[in-house]
């Protein structure tokens, strides 16, 4: 009694602890999910991309404040309603209607603004505008967090904005990498033969060749592009899927209930998506994660070599890419921003995966990182 009693406190501390490192990354998971859904409203600069370029004030550091003087463009608006601009906003942010120029002082007199333009540190130029032709509140201070990148762009509000790729390219290449995976496996595994063959050249000749490779030549036959980039990594990371459902089809196809189901005369089709799937989800579950996060860092990779999300789209790979010379300068953190949102998000997937593979009693072979 004291034995099992013992076994059982042991088995629920385990539990606990599992739990706690499988809360963090569903804790990450889910702020990243909470800022790509809301991202232009919690972004400084709602502009579309976050694509607001000042280049007088490139390449600043954390915290770099200074005001801005709003010109309007005069672009004509259109003629939409409240709830349709709001939905848009919501998606894409909101068009940019003012030209900033930095100032560092001003005043007004006789109908007229002067400022002093910031040109850079130490220079400025005088500017005057008739108040007339701006709007209401015509100034507006502006402090950069995290600093700006080389064309004056906030580094914050395309790091919140990039978010949303990072999830979607993800989101995408799991779902594509999934079906293709799940589908060839589980033919490989239940029919055999020369299905299982001819399935497992095909697994052999794409796992022969470096993902990064395959993706480029993706890549080179769809083209650069947002809906390329999901295509291309979702292509390249079915195999490892379907050479796990495929092992564990075989092994699954062996139990008596499967061989029941056929003796009742059930088709092929109901007996692998109502007794085969069903039973080795949780490995699915667990490659899923694994998928997820490994998309993630080949989105961010395509980006920084330019084959991947193009600019103006605010992708961390991209970032990285745009500010890596201030790693080794005198402005390290424009690029280990984007850096660590990846390693972050990268984290709480892996956390994820780890926590399931060991909740669901998934072999070890499966699980992440190993």
């Amino acid at each position: 009694m004291a034995a099992s009693i013992g076994k059982h406190i042991k088995n629920f501390g385990q539990l606990m602890l599992l739990h706690k490192s499988m809360s963090i990354g569903v804790v990450i998971i889910s702020i990243a999910i909470f800022i790509a859904i809301f991202a232009y409203v919690l972004a400084p600069d709602s502009s579309t991309n976050a694509n607001r370029i000042i280049p007088e004030i490139g390449s600043k550091p954390p915290g770099f404040s200074i005001q801005l003087l709003k010109l309007p463009l005069h672009k004509t608006k259109e003629e939409t309603s409240g709830f349709i601009n709001s939905l848009k906003f919501f998606f894409n942010g909101e068009p940019n209607r003012f030209n900033y120029i930095p100032i560092t002082s001003y005043t007004t007199k006789n109908g007229q603004l002067y400022a002093q333009k910031y040109v850079g540190d130490g220079v400025e130029q005088p500017i005057e505008f008739p108040l007339n032709e701006l709007p209401k509140q015509f100034i507006t201070k502006t402090t950069f967090y995290l600093g700006t990148d080389t064309l004056g762009r906030d580094i914050l509000s395309r790091l919140l904005i990039g978010t949303r790729i990072s999830l979607a390219v993800g989101l995408i290449a799991v779902v594509i990498s999934l079906t293709i995976g799940i589908l060839l496996g589980l033919m490989a595994g239940y029919f055999g033969g020369k299905t299982d063959a001819a399935i497992m050249w095909l697994i052999n000749v794409i796992w022969s060749i470096p993902t990064i490779l395959l993706v480029f030549a993706v890549t080179l036959v769809l083209g650069k592009g947002f809906w390329q980039v999901f295509i291309a990594v979702g292509l390249t990371m079915w195999v490892n899927v379907a050479r796990m459902v495929r092992g564990q089809t075989m092994a699954v196809k062996q139990l008596d209930y499967i061989t029941a189901a056929k003796v009742l005369g059930y088709s092929n089709s109901r007996i692998l998506l109502k007794h085969v799937l069903p039973n080795i989800a949780a490995p699915v579950m667990v490659i899923a994660a694994n998928n997820f996060a490994g998309a993630i860092v080949i989105e961010a990779g395509l980006s920084f070599l330019g084959i991947g999300i193009q600019p103006p789209q605010p992708s961390w790979g991209l970032m990285m890419k745009e500010n890596y010379n201030f790693i080794i300068t005198h402005q390290p953190a424009l690029a280990l921003a984007p850096g660590i949102a990846i390693m972050l998000l990268v984290v709480g997937f892996n956390l994820l995966g780890n926590g399931l593979s060991d909740i669901l009693n998934v072999p070890g072979s499966i699980r992440i990182g190993n």
